[in-house]
């Protein structure tokens, strides 16, 4: 069985052949329970033996005594090696982390760009980007040599997104929060779908983070008031409240000069609200609302109202200035903070001049989870690092109002949506956090599956041939079905 997970975690087939491989029982890097079991299992014989002789039983119980104490000591010795680590290695995809843990963390000094120390331990941070899956693949590979690695290059913690979690929840290279001793009080606070989210497939908590990504529409507010005569959040969200009136609405911007935006930055929403997952009983299911994208993007591109520039592309970035002529992108609220420029001038962040709404359906884009590796020798703290970054509503606090996030935290948004704390300058001193709240209790993770990423990520660049007008939409598809396929082969296409 592990030689399965192995393969599979080298795999690029990625999600599916994970869980396959894996089922319910998976096969754990080495731990100390086996020991423990053989202590057990003998205490039992000995105990068994000593009904049928006095004599015998004194021996047993000596040799029992014995091997408790040797049991105590083996747990002890487990307890110490999980707080004698030296280094600390953190791997993940981006700086965004490590800007939270170097701000937030009480006691984290910075050393360099990739070290910093807690105590005397050594921190070191392994940050790979995920392009072209770089991220993951490296990742995979360290925790392949886990089980055999040195104490000072052993993964302790690493970070995932919700497009693969279920990737490395579903296995054993990560451990369940319970065994760090985080219970399910600590944890009460936080919203349901951002625990369903690292939740393996035998219940087990596997994860935690610091972020509820619940999105909407975030809106120039001068086109607003070019287009619609008003900038005021009610106003606008009931412009675009559902797609027919927002397919109306972004019509009329391109008739006032304006792109309404991408045909990638819609997809979200709509793949957030389908009616079922991906693939049933094995079979490729592409749902009615992603359908609905098609023909809507479709739509708007063939008007000139849409474009079908990539995400984070220089075409893209330039409807945050002015001069880009866009009406809105769709984002959460970490595309405050790390999207929209706030600090450069001349974007129209920089300027205040950013509105938030709802936008025609609820949804949610992304986050960041915290998981713990199996193996790590700083168990300690690193249930400190998770209890203090994803719980302490004081450390939560300051994340929002420093960086524009919305915390994990049903609390501290109330109090932030209640008062100007939780006013943004970026969208002209507009409160979101009311709307961004009552959206991340409406986030609805039924739907989401292993084959999420490749799906997704197949299915936009398939559709941009036929929005471009280079594939007719049968053909889109098709090559579509094909991509999946190959990449999921237990997969059947009709």
């Amino acid at each position: 069985m592990k030689r399965k997970l192995l393969g599979v975690l080298l795999s690029t087939t990625m999600v599916a052949g994970m869980i396959a491989g894996c089922g319910g029982n998976n096969a754990a890097p080495a731990t100390d329970a086996p020991a423990e079991e053989a202590s057990t299992e003998t205490a039992t014989e000995e105990a068994a033996t000593e009904e049928a002789s006095t004599e015998e039983a004194a021996t047993e119980e000596a040799a029992t005594e014995e091997a408790a104490t040797e049991e105590a000591a083996t747990e002890e010795t487990t307890e110490v090696a999980a707080d004698e680590g030296k280094v600390l290695n953190i791997y993940a995809w981006n700086e965004e982390f490590k800007s939270r843990l170097t701000d937030h963390y009480k006691g984290y000094e910075e050393v360099d760009a990739t070290h910093g120390k807690i105590g005397d331990v050594d921190v070191v941070w392994n940050i790979t980007p995920s392009d072209d899956n770089a991220y993951q693949n490296n990742l995979d590979e360290t925790l392949l040599k886990q089980a055999d690695a040195a104490d000072d290059d052993k993964i302790d913690l690493f970070l995932v997104e919700a497009d693969y979690a279920l990737k490395y929840v579903d296995t054993d290279y990560t451990m369940a929060l319970a065994d760090l001793g985080i219970s399910d009080a600590d944890l009460a606070d936080q919203y349901t779908y951002t625990q369903s989210i690292v939740t393996d497939s035998n219940g087990k908590l596997k994860g935690s983070s610091w972020q509820a990504c619940s999105a909407g529409l975030i809106y120039n507010r001068e086109a607003a008031k070019e287009v619609l005569g008003t900038d005021d959040p009610d106003e606008v969200q009931a412009s675009v409240a559902d797609w027919s009136k927002y397919v109306e609405t972004a019509k009329k911007a391109e008739e006032a000069g304006y792109t309404m935006c991408s045909v990638n930055d819609t997809y979200r929403t709509y793949s957030n609200n389908v009616s079922g997952k991906w693939v049933q009983d094995g079979k490729l299911v592409i749902d009615d609302n992603l359908m609905n994208w098609i023909n809507d993007s479709k739509e708007l591109v063939d008007a000139k109202a849409e474009n079908t520039y990539d995400l984070w592309g220089d075409d893209w970035a330039k409807g945050k200035t002015p001069d880009g002529k866009i009406f809105c992108y769709f984002g959460p609220a970490w595309f405050f903070n790390f999207c929209l420029d706030a600090d450069q001038e001349g974007t129209i962040a920089n300027q205040g001049g950013w509105g938030y709404c709802v936008g025609p359906q609820s949804y949610f884009w992304g986050g960041t989870w915290i998981c713990a590796a199996t193996g790590t020798d700083n168990a300690s703290l690193v249930k400190d690092i998770i209890l203090t970054m994803t719980t302490d509503k004081d450390v939560l606090k300051e994340i929002a109002t420093k960086d524009a996030d919305c915390v994990n935290s049903k609390t501290v948004l109330a109090e932030l949506a209640s008062d100007d704390s939780g006013n943004l300058a970026l969208l002209g001193g507009q409160n979101p956090y009311k709307q961004l709240a009552e959206g991340a209790e409406k986030i609805d993770l039924s739907n989401l599956s292993a084959y999420d990423q490749g799906c997704n990520e197949a299915f936009q660049n398939a559709a941009k041939n036929y929005f471009e007008g280079n594939a007719t939409l049968d053909e889109a598809l098709e090559v579509f079905k094909k991509a999946v396929v190959e990449k999921y082969p237990e997969v059947t296409a009709d």
